[in-house]
């Protein structure tokens, strides 16, 4: 099971990557695993070099490759989360989400105890996003713009989305998305149910 942060430790960490967090877990399950950087990169289809940076937690990477990585390593996702260790979230905050892209700011506002609805806060800067399209082991997505504009492109089919705007996809639907807008974008996500903690990822 993931650890909880505490609210303190939440509010820490205001940075575009969190891959100084992402990075040491991701090498300690392949170590766990008693696989190579060598053996995962080449079945992950990405080099040694890059691997070794997303683990030292010296580059992003993208969301379609960490499922990937995940799935390699026989982990959800959702085991790399951190999660708020109150149903109480304060100023949108919560705890500091791992979860891939690039351009960034992401924070999970459920807690682990929480069992039908994940909720995330994606703060995008220009041109940031997901680095391609992916699907999540869940259902159903759903994506509010709180401000500035969001590119969702879902089965291949884009949409772009502006302040207010609502969008509801299957989560299995191959999807992505990026910030459209000149400026910072911010945008909530709701998937149903929440992403495990323990089985496979599906890149």
């Amino acid at each position: 099971m993931p650890r909880t942060r505490s609210a303190g430790a939440a509010r820490t960490a205001d940075v575009d990557s969190m891959m100084n967090r992402l990075g040491p877990k991701l090498r300690a399950l392949r170590t766990e695993r008693g696989l190579t950087l060598d053996a995962v990169a080449t079945e992950a289809d990405l080099t040694k070099g890059f691997l070794s940076l997303v683990e030292r937690g010296q580059t992003a990477i993208s969301v379609p490759n960490l499922l990937r990585i995940c799935d390699i390593l026989g982990a959800s996702v959702g085991s790399l989360f951190d999660f708020p260790d109150s149903a109480m979230v304060r100023n949108g905050r919560g705890a500091p989400l791992e979860m891939g892209g690039s351009g960034i700011r992401e924070y999970l506002l459920t807690p682990a105890t929480e069992q039908n609805v994940q909720v995330m806060r994606t703060v995008l800067q220009p041109g940031g996003g997901s680095g391609g399209a992916y699907t999540l082991d869940s259902k159903t997505i759903v994506v509010v713009v709180i401000r500035g504009k969001l590119r969702l492109v879902v089965d291949g089919q884009e949409q772009l989305l502006d302040t207010g705007d609502c969008y509801t996809f299957s989560a299995q639907s191959p999807h992505a998305w990026d910030n459209a807008d000149t400026g910072e974008s911010e945008v909530m996500w709701s998937i149903a149910p929440p992403l495990p903690t323990g089985s496979p990822a599906r890149g």
